[in-house]
């Protein structure tokens, strides 16, 4: 019989432990093991049955226990230290407040962080993959360095989809109801105690209510909307159903709830609890790029701006990552339908529709005139923007290099900042209690200890590490006969299944998302040469695979279903083994049971590719396509660069080379050297790369260090951008940049590089030469002043085209009638080779992000 409505009946707890409720409620025991085992000691049989969620458990627990240890004055006196030093944890000073007093005068006071998906536990499961870990990630280090982050989200009714397999192996999936009253949120209420409400204005005279839920992250609060509320018609109420499901218009809803509500959710805030509003704006990815228009709006209809003015002051105090070097992976609309979410009945004065239509124009060379694209509209409203590697980077500025014609791909206003993960999340408490015995803190912080002889044996080491590979063992087979019953099979069948793995096999692990270009079959382009590392007599290899397809990919379903296939044949199923339903809790025993992580994507269409990062935190080795992270950070000693078919056109014929590349490499390499045993059996070359690995990856990898890149190099500079337009009552600094804005594109038709002159060199030119450079510029109704002359010089190749080079500029000297001018300047000439140089005429202002902000440029003719 089915029930016509649920709800949860919450625990009351007894007085002496009304603090457990705190702790509960506060995701810093996702990270913080002395919490969990406070918890644990509860009831540990029944903690496991509800998942390590303490709100379960509160929940589950029976009055009689309940009052036992409210009766057990050591259990209180627990609960009380434990407490005591999570309102430590969120109160005293950290980095971020450790500042020297120069620098903390530049540090923005808040700064919101929206992201369409938060991986914080796998209790709040509230992600897919890659970028909502990296997300909760960032909200964990933010708090544990101090820094005040608001995070703003969705909150979805089923999350995103719990994977099984049907008998021959396709993924089905299914969406469990999550009831928000059984997580670890708290919903927002107004002073009278009713519900906080967002609204959001659709067609038709419809509106989108939402409440607004806080998750506790440590010290960072993030606020989740959730529309299913009984004030929306049935169509409103399934917007925030699910993560990533539906599109068209049902993922132009979400993307509007999450950036325009995100906004009045975060004013909600403040509101309520007196947190400072944010200086700063940061869009994970272009899901949350109409938080600008909403801003857009409300300085254009509450503080009198135009739309331009109103554009600078956003553009200034927002930050834009993107994650994506595929264009399939971004958000694209019809520009009509965006059309009517914001022109018609749904019109504001100052916001024109046509205006918000061309934030996420394609009208660059290539580009779609009838689409609206999310990642184009973050870049514009985004006064910066980065990938999240040194090489999605570059990708980024190559892929969106349209934006800004007439300047190199170098040029591109796109930086990067490599991502990180977070290392008490993902670090085994095995490996913790090691390093804390025999390495200072300073030792396991800087990575030296690992190198210290006379600190963790080698003997202690490799013990360790089979401890986490059986560890991973014993998990897997787990979850395979959980697997293989959901498939239809009896207990009668799965006896095999006791020997599935070894502890004492050298163990590769692969699992992420699915799309085609992770290319998660390319170990089986050859199955005969897989089978026969799997199943080699003297130097065998397990493979544990994992990994989700979108819902509407089939290709990626039946990738998953060839791969699971074959791990189904009975002569290799105990060698390769593919669970379903990857998540949190799963990697929390994968990442460091293996003792390498293999990643194969099509280069250079990674990221980042964090998962490689967890692996080596715990002692894992990678074995990877230079890619991402990988790219910037192999060294030759932490793991192994597969070799890759750059240049190759024939899709299946890169796929050959690079697979049989991959197998040479774990017959000749990575198997040869596991199985290298000195006299006491010990690999000692193998711990030699894993020491290496633990001293030199480990603090780069920390996402520690990827929020305070992001502090000092983005979200510092975003909030003196918009100090510097937005600080006085006027906004004086937006309206002084737009009009200059305004003038120099009116302008810039008349400006032009006339003729350049030079001299300084002998008919050789010597290292150590000086060259004289002298520009005529033509400048119209510009002065001087609005613009920069520039020389742009250094090595050039057989085509004259200047790969690498440096700029300097040109001050100006005559002025000519009609708008004429000169500018000279030297060039010292450094190196030996082929040189050249140009001239060109770049917008200047002190309110300019970078020197393509404007997107305009007059370049000498060739």
């Amino acid at each position: 019989m089915r029930a016509i409505r649920r709800f949860t009946v919450r625990t009351l707890l007894p007085v002496e432990l009304g603090d457990l409720d705190e702790l509960a409620h506060n995701l810093r025991w996702s990270w913080h093991a002395p919490t969990r085992d406070l918890f644990a000691e509860i009831d540990r049989d029944l903690f496991t049955q509800v998942g390590r969620d303490p709100v379960a458990l509160l929940g589950a627990l029976a009055p009689e226990r309940l009052a036992a240890l409210a009766g057990d004055e050591a259990f209180v006196q627990r609960v009380r230290e434990t407490v005591e030093d999570l309102h430590h944890y969120l109160s005293a000073p950290r980095w971020y407040q450790q500042q020297s007093d120069d620098a903390r005068g530049s540090l923005p006071t808040s700064i919101a962080y929206f992201s369409p998906e938060f991986g914080i536990t796998s209790v709040l499961p509230q992600y897919s993959g890659g970028l909502g870990i990296l997300a909760g990630d960032h909200l964990k280090s933010a708090s544990d360095l101090g820094v005040p982050i608001v995070g703003v989200g969705l909150l979805y009714g089923a999350g995103y989809f719990k994977q099984s397999l049907t008998r021959d192996g396709w993924q089905v999936e299914t969406y469990p109801v999550l009831d928000p009253d059984g997580l670890p949120l708290t919903l927002v209420r107004e002073e009278d105690g009713t519900p906080a409400v967002v609204t959001v204005d659709l067609p038709g005279g419809r509106v989108l209510h939402a409440h607004v839920w806080s998750a506790a992250v440590g010290r960072v609060p993030l606020l989740m909307l959730d529309s299913n509320v009984p004030e929306n018609d049935d169509a409103a109420r399934r917007v925030t159903d699910r993560l990533y499901g539906g599109g068209g218009e049902y993922r132009l809803q979400q993307e509007l709830l999450l950036g325009v509500g995100g906004v009045r959710a975060l004013r909600l805030w403040s509101r309520l609890t007196g947190a400072p509003e944010p200086e700063v704006f940061h869009m994970n990815e272009g899901h949350a790029g109409f938080l600008g228009v909403e801003r857009i709006r409300e300085l254009v209809t509450e503080k009198g701006l135009g739309f331009d003015e109103a554009l600078e002051a956003v553009r200034a105090a927002t930050v834009f990552t993107t994650h994506t070097p595929v264009p399939a992976g971004i958000d694209r609309f019809e520009a009509k339908l965006v059309a009517q979410y914001f022109g018609g009945d749904r019109a504001v004065e100052g916001l024109p529709v046509e205006r918000v239509l061309a934030l996420g124009a394609e009208d660059h060379e290539g580009g779609d005139p009838l689409l609206f694209n999310m990642a184009l509209m973050g870049l514009r409203l985004g006064g910066r923007a980065n990938g999240v590697s040194l090489l999605h980077g570059a990708v980024s500025r190559g892929m969106f290099s349209g934006l800004w014609p007439g300047f190199d791909d170098a040029e591109v206003p796109i930086s990067s900042i490599t991502n990180g993960v977070h290392a008490p999340t993902w670090v085994d408490r095995r490996l913790v209690d090691v390093a804390a015995r025999a390495l200072s803190a300073d030792e396991i912080a800087t990575g030296n200890g690992w190198l210290r002889e006379d600190g963790v044996s080698d003997r202690d080491l490799w013990e360790l590490r089979r401890t986490l590979r059986a560890q991973l063992v014993e998990d897997a087979r787990a979850r395979l006969r959980a697997s293989w019953k959901q498939r239809g099979a009896s207990p009668a069948e799965l006896g095999w299944v006791d020997d599935v793995l070894s502890p004492d096999v050298l163990t590769i692990g692969f699992a992420r998302r699915v799309p085609t270009y992770k290319r998660l079959t390319l170990m089986l382009r050859d199955p005969e040469r897989l089978r026969s590392l799997l199943l080699d007599p003297d130097k065998p290899v397990q493979l544990v695979i994992a990994g989700k397809s979108h819902p509407a990919d089939d290709q990626g379903k039946r990738l998953i279903q060839q791969l699971v296939r074959f791990t189904d044949e009975a002569d290799v199923r105990h060698r390769i083994v593919f669970l379903p339903n990857y998540d949190i809790a799963m990697a929390k025993t994968l990442y460091p049971g293996c003792d390498v992580w293999l990643n194969n994507p099509l280069r250079p269409l990674e990221a980042c590719g964090t998962s490689g990062m967890k692996a080596a935190l715990n002692g894992g080795l990678n074995l990877s396509i230079l890619d991402g992270w990988w790219d910037e950070w192999f060294d030759g000693e932490n793991g192994w660069a597969i070799p890759t078919a750059d240049g190759v056109e024939d899709p299946d014929r890169r796929d050959d080379l690079e697979a049989s590349a991959l197998y040479d490499l774990i017959e000749n390499q990575v198997a040869a050297r596991f199985y290298d045993r000195d006299d006491s059996g010990l690999p000692v070359h193998w711990l030699s790369m894993v020491r290496h690995t633990l001293a030199t990856l480990g603090p780069k990898v920390q996402a520690t260090r990827m929020v305070a890149d992001y502090v000092q190099h983005l979200y510092v500079p975003a909030a003196a951008g918009g100090r510097s337009l937005n600080g006085s009552a006027d906004f004086d600094g937006a309206r002084e940049l737009a009009a200059w804005k305004s003038k120099v594109r009116t302008g810039w038709a008349q400006v032009r590089v006339d003729h350049v002159e030079s001299g300084g060199v002998g008919e050789v030119a010597k290292v150590g030469d000086t060259l004289h450079v002298k520009a005529y510029i033509s400048l119209g109704e510009l002065s001087p002043q609005d613009v920069e002359v520039q020389v742009v010089h250094g090595k050039v190749s057989e085509a004259d085209e200047l790969g690498s080079f440096t700029v300097a500029a040109l001050a100006p000297t005559e002025t000519f009638e009609a708008g004429r001018h000169a500018f000279a300047g030297d060039v010292r000439l450094e190196a030996s080779g082929p040189f050249g140089y140009t001239v060109r005429v770049v917008p200047k202002h002190k309110g300019l992000s970078s020197i393509a902000d404007v997107g305009l440029v007059a370049n000498a003719a060739s």
